[in-house]
Order: C-alpha cells, then structure tokens, then sequence
C-alpha cells in the first residue's frame, strides 16, 4: 500500500460533479482548474454501494450519520502529495486536506524456525496462559461454562491484509474474506493467522483453542481495487449488527516523525487520529458494533499536543475500544518482559487507552516458531506480539460476554457500557521500573468479574 491524499468537500459541494452544471462557482471552476493543471484526477474514498444502505439505518445513538459522500482521495504520484496537499488546503470548496500514511501491522517480528516439525499437532493449549484465571490471563475458561460463553451467535470481522483459513485449526466457524482482497505476503498472511487464532482456534484436541471458538469470525482485506482501512471499516459495519465486534489490527506512522515509516514502528498511532477512520467507526460503534482497535506499537503518549486532542474523547469520541500491549507473567515460555500487567516498552499509552491484554509470548496459529513444516496449515507460533497479538485477546473476551448476554435472550451491551466495564474491572496494570502505571493502558480483563457485573 502506498500513501494517499484524502480530500474533504465542504458541506453541499459534490465535487465529483464539478463542471456540469453551468450554475458552478469559480470556486469550484478554479478548483477543476487545480485538477487540470496538476493533471490529477479524484475519486469517491468510499464506495457507493456501502454509503448507500447508510440512509436507512437505525443509529442507537443521537449522532447524526457522517457524511461519508464528501470524503475523496487525490490519484497522483507520491513525490507530489506534499504540494498538492498544501494547494487543496487553500482551496474555498475543501474542508480539509490530508495525507495519510499506509496502515501497517501493530506486531513485533517474529522470527521462525525450521527444525520444529510434528508428525501429528499435539494440544498446545496449555501453552496459552492468556486462557487462565485472573489474574495471569482473562479467565475464558470461566466463561465457557455459560451458554453462549464461548461466543455463540457473535460475528466478527478482522480487518487487517490476509489470513491462512485453511490451516488445520481454523476450520470451523470461519466466514472467510468478504471484502477486499488478501495479499500474498507472507507477513500479512501469517499475522492474520495468529489473530484469529486468537479468537476462534477450533476447540478440537489439537492445537490451540480460540478464547470464543463459537463465534463466527470474517476478515475484510485493506488490499484491492479502491480500498482503503476506513472503507473497510465501512464495509464491516455494514456487514455486521448491534452486539457484533470489529477488530481494527492495524496502526500508522503519526506526526512524531513526520508520519515517515520506521522499522522500529517509533511513533505509530492508532488508526482512528485520521478524520476518515474515525467517521467510519463513529457509524459502526452508534449502530452498536463493538468496534476494538490496537492502541499501536509506537512507544507514544497519546495525551500529548502533538496529536492535537483527536485522542481526548472530551473533544471527540468514536466510540471504540483502544488495546494496549502489557507483560504477560515473568516465567512465560522461559521469559521475562517485566512485572506482570506492566507496559511494555514500545505500547502506546494514555488516558483513551482502555484495557491491555499479553503483548508478548501469545501462543497461537501460524509464523511456525513452535511447529513448522513444509504445510502452512500446521504452523504454530509461541512468540506473536504487539498491541495486535493483546487486541484479539479483548475481542475474544467481548464475544464471550456477548454471547452469554445473547444466550439470556438480553439486548446486546452497546459499546460504551462494554468499554466503561473493561475500565472499572479487571486485573489492574502494574509499575515497571521505567513505565509506572500511570502511563495508563488499563487492567487486564477479568471475564469472572464481567460477568458478575451483568448478572
């Protein structure tokens, strides 16, 4: 994926019917002639069939719909988007001008292995820490023993760039790709693996075992013609219902470092600082979707000015749920990353962060640290991390409340009493010698805790 510039139109102008009409103002004649000088070319950044089915949806909320028709991104070559955007900006019919960087996975490297190959895949549960009693993990075993407890009747969709749904543990439950288009990459392909792995693993002996194996888990790609994160955002919120979750596991270069691509991933923010991704899970959580989203890896206080309040939920509040990445226990498959619940060095930490869950030592599908071989379909990790290996972890623990909820024969908990529970609950965060608990990113969920708290 490459940069884009992102327009947005000022109410009532439709700038992809500049021209036509003989009423046009200069404004909007001197606007066409910017295009044509530049020999540049807009379009829609989303899709007219997913703002579409916007008009007749019910809100469970008092917002009024975005706006999604005055968003539009600028085709041109990337050595110009500095200029252009400084010239849309001037512009009497744009709102705002922008350019945003490519999304990019909220992980760690993981670094696989070829000698660790099994003649037939053992159960690897044990491994899974994050599965136990508060308060080293979320307690999903708790939850189990409710109906619905392992995410019955509850649709997610993860959104980030490929996934291996053909591997041995990823059988059951599996929507599949319902939107965009995977991308061949390894990387891609492997992350998505460890992810839903997370969540819906098969609960059949082998292998690991997904915190909610009930629920029913699709992917939307942020690769392919015209796509984009927050169209896919879009998609997923039109795809999904009140109660359903989304797992945004995604997050890009910020304005620490002039929104430039690090490999160290210093200064990655969480996707929902871009106006677009914002307005596209501001819908998706006022029509009752559980909207998650890792917090980022980029070692950044999200409370500083730099980020211009667009993370003070007293000025602005999508909605979602941000992830933070904590230290599993010391010991965990022979390490030691710190106090148990503490931050670890590269999350994202703030006052819009709401819950952690284990950044590291997450044992789960693909990569092939723990089993390899020459079949992808039997690889397994013991090493995924980041704010994107602890994002699935608080998906997992939604989808079992909700579907305890939904087995009651209840209405689904709307996003702000899910988020305002995570807060006040859980196993909470502890000091590290250089990352006290005050450079928040919440406690751990405690499903035994929240599910007392819906009795």
């Amino acid at each position: 994926m490459s940069r884009q510039l992102i327009i947005i139109a000022k109410s009532n102008v439709n700038l992809s019917h500049l021209g036509t009409s003989s009423s046009d103002s200069q404004e909007k004649d001197d606007f066409i002639g910017l295009l044509a000088t530049q020999d540049i070319q807009i379009q829609p950044l989303f899709e007219k069939e997913q703002i579409q089915p916007i008009k007749t949806v019910s809100l469970e909320s008092d917002i009024e719909p975005p706006d999604f028709s005055k968003y539009y991104k600028v085709i041109a070559p990337d050595e110009k988007l500095e200029e252009l955007v400084a010239q849309f900006r001037n512009s009497s019919v744009v709102e705002d001008a922008y350019i945003k960087p490519a999304p990019e996975l909220a992980k760690l490297a993981v670094e696989p292995k070829t000698d660790v190959t099994i003649q037939a895949t053992p159960d690897l549960s044990f491994r899974q820490g994050y599965l136990n009693a508060a308060p080293a993990g979320i307690d999903a075993r708790h939850a189990w023993n409710f109906p619905g407890g392992k995410g019955n009747g509850i649709n997610i969709v993860d959104i980030e760039g490929a996934w291996r749904f053909s591997h041995e543990d990823l059988r059951e439950n599996q929507g599949g790709v319902i939107a965009g288009t995977p991308s061949s990459d390894l990387g891609w392909r492997n992350h998505g693996t460890a992810v839903i792995g997370e969540i819906s693993g098969d609960e059949n002996g082998v292998g690991v075992t997904g915190i909610s194996p009930n629920a029913k888990i699709h992917a939307i790609s942020v690769f392919g013609q015209n796509q984009t994160s927050s169209n896919a955002i879009l998609q997923a919120a039109n795809a999904l219902g009140a109660g359903d979750i989304i797992l945004i596991e995604l997050h890009a270069p910020g304005p620490r470092f002039n929104f430039q691509d690090r490999p160290d991933q210093k200064g990655y923010i969480a996707m929902e600082w871009w106006k677009d991704d914002f307005e596209a899970i501001r819908f998706a959580t006022a029509k009752g979707i559980i909207v998650v989203g890792a917090a980022g890896n980029g070692s950044e206080d999200l409370d500083d000015p730099i980020y211009e309040n667009r993370f003070n939920r007293s000025q602005r509040d999508s909605g979602a749920i941000l992830v933070g990445a904590g230290a599993p226990p010391p010991g965990t498959h022979g390490s030691d990353h710190g106090p148990d619940r503490s931050r670890l060095p590269f999350s994202n930490y703030g006052s819009i962060v709401d819950t952690q869950a284990w950044g590291r030592e997450v044992t789960t599908t693909g990569y092939s640290d723990l089993q390899s071989g020459v079949n992808e379909d039997s690889w397994y990790t013991d090493r995924f991390s980041g704010t994107s290996s602890a994002s699935p972890i608080v998906v997992g623990t939604i989808a079992c409340l909700q579907g305890i909820v939904k087995a009651r024969g209840q209405s689904p908990l709307t996003p702000i009493r899910v988020r305002n529970m995570l807060r006040n609950s859980g196993s909470p965060q502890q000091d590290a010698q250089t990352r006290p608990k005050t450079q928040r990113i919440g406690n751990r969920p405690d499903l035994k805790q929240l599910i007392n708290m819906i009795q």
